[in-house]
């Protein structure tokens, strides 16, 4: 996990990746605040009042699918159980003007069930009837929901209810696209399970009582994120709207080996405030999949490295960081590694000790630089071994200098 302190990092760097290249026309947008994030890498390349706090509406689904996702994981819970439906979840029962998955007395509804009316029609009746599966109360739920946040370096993020229908639940666009990233990467099947599905039938024969089968009074519900359907890649997340926040997405696309995950939050709350916001979310996955990508360069097996003055003589090492990277679209080509080492490693030598860097290099010169640890102690030598070590390195010193 990421924890938020190291978003600053991320900025920095998109922002030293801007002024190597001025050309970039970063996009304006309508919207209050605005991320695009590499899902790869976690790099930054786009902020717009990132730490503005405003209520995230039905993006709150994605942390409570999360935990129920979770829960099957540990074992706790199947997709396929049967949960109850008690007075409170009924669609009946759900505040004013609610997106609703349509949930009703004496209906047999599976957990499965309740992700895809979650994340395809954004029902807050789901919502509840999930929460009250893994907790007894809805607050019990939110501070369930809060302790995941937690667990995810967000600071500025709090919920109050698992639909997202209340203002007084708050987050960033820089810490939902934070949680984003850690979601895909803890469920990545939702994209194709729940996400990128464009339409939602309930009830259907299965969930209501016999006498109501042949007519169960199935209603044909659209995934909102008008991007499955418009922007070639997208395969989700979730769109959002109260009045207090506007309209609200989180959206991912891949492109060629390439996944962005943008965070539109508050956009207008006007007539076709929607469109304005896609229109946003647009803007800003063009712009990445323009300018940016991540790079996923091999690496052969490193040969172990000569070690002095040690009980071994040769220790294995790595590179301390992951090898892919985002970087701009004109780099790349003509990919290549070299080590620059230590020029004499002595013993004793902790694990981790760093002893070089591996150089990336591309056809235009430089691209990265990681440092290289080593992967185990090495022991200092017995007496023997370190004077032994010492005259050889003295006559290497002597021949070196002689050569020069």
């Amino acid at each position: 996990m990421m924890p938020l302190f190291a978003s600053l990092i991320w900025i920095f760097l998109a922002g030293s990746l801007a002024a190597q290249n001025p050309a970039l026309n970063m996009p304006d947008l309508n919207s209050q605040a605005a991320v695009l994030m590499d899902a790869a890498t976690g790099t930054l390349l786009y902020v717009k009042n990132g730490d503005d706090e405003i209520p995230p509406a039905s993006l709150a689904k994605l942390m409570t699918i999360h935990i129920a996702l979770s829960e099957v994981a540990k074992g706790n819970a199947s997709l396929d159980e049967v949960v109850s439906l008690p007075r409170e979840t009924w669609a009946v029962n759900q505040p004013p003007r609610s997106s609703l998955m349509f949930l009703a007395p004496g209906q047999t509804v599976t957990l499965r069930d309740l992700l895809l009316g979650l994340a395809i029609p954004s029902g807050n009746d789901a919502a509840v009837a999930v929460a009250l599966r893994f907790a007894s109360t809805v607050p019990e739920f939110a501070e369930r929901m809060n302790q995941e946040a937690h667990n995810f370096g967000l600071v500025k993020t709090h919920f109050v209810e698992p639909s997202g229908v209340s203002e007084e639940n708050w987050t960033t666009a820089v810490e939902f696209a934070i949680f984003c990233r850690e979601y895909l990467q803890l469920h990545p099947e939702t994209l194709t399970d729940y996400h990128s599905v464009k339409e939602f039938a309930f009830p259907r024969a299965e969930n209501v009582a016999e006498r109501y089968r042949n007519k169960p009074g199935t209603i044909i519900q659209y995934n909102h994120n008008n991007f499955l359907r418009t922007f070639a890649g997208a395969d989700g997340l979730k769109t959002g709207y109260i009045d207090e926040a506007g309209h609200n997405i989180a959206i991912t696309a891949e492109r060629e080996g390439t996944r962005f995950i943008a965070v539109i939050l508050g956009a207008p709350a006007v007539y076709q405030g929607s469109r304005l916001r896609d229109e946003d979310g647009m803007k800003l996955l063009n712009w990445g999949f323009e300018h940016y990508q991540t790079l996923r360069p091999s690496l052969d097996t490193l040969a172990p490295i000569r070690v002095w003055k040690g009980k071994e003589d040769y220790v294995e090492i790595a590179p301390a960081e992951t090898l892919e990277f985002t970087t701009f679209r004109t780099r790349g080509e003509q990919l290549h590694w070299e080590m620059e080492l230590s020029p004499t490693i002595l013993a004793p030598l902790p694990q981790g000790t760093f002893v070089g860097s591996l150089v990336l290099y591309d056809a235009q010169g430089e691209l990265r630089r990681i440092p290289l640890i080593t992967t185990h102690e090495i022991e200092r030598g017995n007496l023997f071994k370190r004077l032994w070590d010492t005259i050889t390195l003295f006559f290497r010193s002597l021949l070196a200098t002689r050569n020069a």
